[in-house]
């Protein structure tokens, strides 16, 4: 996800069961037990920034999965405080032998937020609406989960994207048996439904408000009106308002099939300033903010803030367009790495326990390698390099993100103004682009070839390898612009192989192909931080963001 618990891989032996209990944290240990509580309450967790969109389909980003994840649930949720598969709209599944069958048994008395009852039928309309985008919505700035995860769509104007995907069919064989057929396994998939891109969505608003129907342009994509005011899905909460620029409220969900806590509205405020949130935090207009400035968090929790931590399950990493002539050169990709002081930027920049990073997975990923070549701050072979490659007096563009802070980088700017030092050290002239993280940002490196090298990061979505480097280096990407069928296809074996130790074996041997061809510099693996004024309780922190706040409470 663009924006930590030990994460391993699941494979298809470990699938191949019926996988029950677990609960994810959104449901109660007994879904009868409803009513709220007498001291109802209004939750405000500052957001760093607008959602992308209100349909969780067409986003990518944290801040949207953030408010999704209040409204919508998927088949599957996670267990709480980990990044492990649970029971959430499907109370269990099972797997076929040969990993190509997922029969999902339902749960009963579920419905849509607008009385559209939750059903099998249901499953299957929003599996085939994922597999049916077209045209803009194929795009890597709207569908980029269903790009990565199934690896095409039903019919596309990219022939290499054509039918090639690994979703075959849904069937309803019944109101609560949702049967799901691929052509070719996918060990992850039952880990990558917990994904809010993957939640189950009403079918009825989906077709009353047109939610297929994009215009504009996949750099500059114009929503429908249900991304931007009918999201409607099962979940805790319900969609009030969206004032861009200023907020999201919710309600809460009054029919809710699970626990109804002591929340009854939750707004977010957009405060994209890190010091401003700390302020807000602190003047008490709001309970919590993510993204604790690494300069605020031994201040905050000196004033009696509490101050939660997740594990670095992330990475922060220099991105290179190879669409750039002078970045299809591997010296000079390498004249760029060894120019970075990556020691001294996350000195500089980075919360404390920050790793400096040689994978593009965090090492609590299985297939960490610690034996990948690596690129030591050497600015005189940088330069010697850059003369090899001809390109001595080489200017490139750098694209960087303003008015955002993410998980895996809090403070952009900081980060941007270091690297471009370091660059210019070797005599790279550096042309900057800075852009609004929502929406201009991602459209642009996502969505077409003009860029250069550019800031950008992701924090694990859930307990799979190729959930980094997949995403990352799946298949050709707009984001780094190369075509290498070889590590192509080494990812595509390392994905299926059939046990553990075998994908364990495949990934290593991939992150060290990647860092040989090296298409990026990876940076860092931050430690992210979270603040909450001491009134606020049961904050459900999760290594992969799964944070639904029907389970906070207030003591005043």
């Amino acid at each position: 996800m663009r924006q930590g618990i030990k994460a391993g891989v699941v494979g298809a032996a470990g699938l191949a069961l019926v996988l029950s209990g677990c609960a994810s944290q959104r449901g109660g240990e007994d879904p009868t037990d409803g009513g709220t509580s007498a001291a109802e309450q209004t939750f405000t967790f500052a957001a760093s920034s607008d959602p992308a969109s209100l349909d969780p389909a067409f986003a990518s980003d944290g801040e949207t999965f953030r408010v999704a994840r209040q409204m919508f649930e998927g088949l599957v949720g996670t267990v709480p405080g980990t990044a492990d598969p649970a029971p959430l709209l499907a109370e269990e599944w099972e797997v076929s032998d040969d990993g190509l069958e997922y029969t999902f048994s339902l749960r009963e008395g579920v419905t849509f937020h607008d009385d559209t009852p939750f059903n099998a039928e249901a499953v299957c309309f929003n599996f085939e609406r994922w597999n049916n985008f077209e045209g803009i919505a194929q795009s890597e700035s709207l569908s980029y989960y269903w790009g990565k995860v199934n690896g095409g769509f039903a019919s596309s104007e990219n022939a290499a994207m054509d039918g090639t995907g690994k979703y075959s069919s849904c069937e309803a064989p019944d109101e609560l048996t949702a049967v799901i057929t691929l052509s070719s396994p996918l060990p992850e998939l039952v880990s990558a439904l917990s994904l809010p891109a993957f939640s189950m969505q009403s079918p009825t608003a989906l077709q009353e408000y047109g939610a297929d129907d994009v215009t504009g342009s996949a750099e500059a994509p114009v929503l429908p009106t249900y991304a931007t005011e009918h999201p409607t899905g099962t979940g805790p909460f319900v969609f009030t308002s969206w004032s861009p620029g200023e907020q999201v409220v919710l309600s809460a969900n009054p029919d809710y099939w699970g626990e109804q806590g002591q929340i009854t509205e939750v707004v977010f405020p957009i405060i994209s300033d890190p010091t401003a949130r700390r302020q807000a935090l602190e003047a008490g207009e709001i309970d919590g903010y993510d993204l604790v400035g690494p300069a605020d968090v031994e201040a905050l929790a000196a004033d009696g803030f509490q101050i939660v931590d997740r594990d670095a399950f992330n990475v922060l990493y220099l991105g290179m367009n190879q669409a750039i002539p002078e970045l299809a050169d591997i010296r000079v990709r390498q004249a760029i790495a060894h120019a970075v002081d990556k020691e001294a930027l996350v000195a500089a920049t980075l919360p404390e326990g920050t790793e400096v990073a040689t994978n593009f997975v965090p090492p609590s990923v299985l297939g960490y390698n610690d034996e990948v070549t690596t690129y030591d701050y050497d600015p005189d072979l940088a330069r010697d390099l850059l003369a090899q490659a001809g390109v001595s007096d080489l200017t490139i563009n750098f694209t960087y993100p303003t008015d955002v802070s993410r998980p895996y980088m809090p403070t952009p700017e900081q980060v941007f103004e270091r690297v471009a030092a370091d660059l210019e050290e070797v005599g790279i002239t550096v042309e900057s682009t800075p852009l609004p993280w929502s929406p201009d940002y991602l459209d642009r490196i996502q969505g077409g070839a003009d860029h250069g090298l550019h800031l950008l990061g992701w924090t694990g979505d859930y307990n799979d390898t190729y959930n980094f480097v997949g995403v990352f280096f799946g298949g050709p990407s707009s984001e780094w612009g190369f075509d290498n069928p070889e590590l192509f296809d080494a990812l595509s074996s390392a994905r299926v192989a059939p046990t553990v130790e075998e994908q364990t074996a495949l990934y290593e041997d991939v992150n060290a192909q990647i860092m040989e061809f090296l298409p990026g510099v990876p940076i860092a693996h931050p430690v992210p931080s979270l603040a909450f004024r001491p009134e606020v309780r049961d904050y459900p922190a999760s290594p992969v963001q799964d944070e639904v706040y029907n389970v906070v409470s207030i003591e005043e």
